[in-house]
């Protein structure tokens, strides 16, 4: 496994990354609030932070769901924000012409799990020449990421990395496999695990996705154990009135005792904690 650079911070090194940010861009004024906020916890707390935001929600469970604010403003308040904090910036994209729209502001393109086979878009995500986190569908085995990988390599990308969200588990509801990590990992690719949608319930309140936000930092913690290389977390200044994922982002309030948690974790097992 290669650990490639975004920015300053290294994906699949000897230190775990975290990206971190609200589900949604739901105003510029929002999003910086939240930016600088996470920045200055995860400085404090010495952790290599990728900021994330979506600028937007295009499979939202209902039609009058909030989405955001649309690509091309989404990308450039990112991208300001990245040049001010000095941070790698992340979102995800589900279109070819998105993808090379971002690819031209956003340093991590994040490829949304249900459009992770759509080949055109891996083609051109691959083709902007930045790095790119492919979230692993509901519906893939561990080992089926490969033919992903192969796609993403023959089209030159060379930094790429996967992230574990969650498998469908019946109706409304995921399961997430640890041994899921293990095994992406085995085949050679810096693996992150989505510690919030692994606890979404999808549909589950009817007309929007419900889930167990309460349970994210315990599945963080378990990714951690396990060696995974970094952890993909949604926080918000006040979740209960998120405008979308409400019911899995963690409180802003409380991320420097996970950050704390998540790190002791890592120098445990990675025999940094003697």
């Amino acid at each position: 496994m290669k650990p490639f650079r975004v920015g300053k911070i290294s994906i699949g090194g000897s230190r775990p990354v975290f990206i971190l940010g609200p589900c949604v861009i739901e105003s510029e004024k929002f999003v910086w609030q939240m930016a600088r906020g996470i920045a200055k916890i995860c400085a404090s707390e010495d952790v290599d932070l990728v900021f994330k935001a979506s600028y937007d929600k295009a499979n939202r469970t209902s039609v009058r769901s909030f989405r955001g604010i649309g690509a091309r403003e989404g990308c450039e308040i990112l991208a300001a924000i990245g040049r001010e904090l000095k941070i790698p910036i992340t979102t995800d994209v589900h279109s070819p012409d998105e993808a090379k729209l971002a690819g031209e502001m956003i340093d991590l393109l994040q490829i949304p799990a249900f459009l992770c086979r759509q080949t055109d878009l891996l083609k051109v995500a691959a083709e902007t020449g930045r790095a790119v986190n492919v979230k692993k569908g509901q519906f893939l085995a561990p080992w089926d990421v490969k033919n992903i990988a192969d796609k993403l390599t023959a089209f030159g990308c060379k930094k790429f990395c996967f992230t574990e969200r969650g498998t469908t588990f019946g109706y409304n509801n995921l399961v997430a496999d640890m041994r899921s990590l293990y095994w992406m990992r085995e085949e050679g690719y810096p693996v992150i695990f989505d510690a919030t949608h692994s606890v979404q319930r999808p549909g589950g309140g009817g007309d929007k996705t419900s889930g167990d936000s309460a349970l994210a930092p315990v599945l963080a913690r378990a990714a951690l154990a396990a060696g995974c290389d970094g952890i993909f977390m949604e926080v918000h200044e006040n979740p209960a009135r998120a405008l979308s994922d409400a019911a899995n982002q963690i409180p802003l309030k409380d991320l420097p005792k996970h950050l704390r948690m998540l790190k002791a974790i890592h120098a445990a097992v990675s025999g940094r904690g003697d």
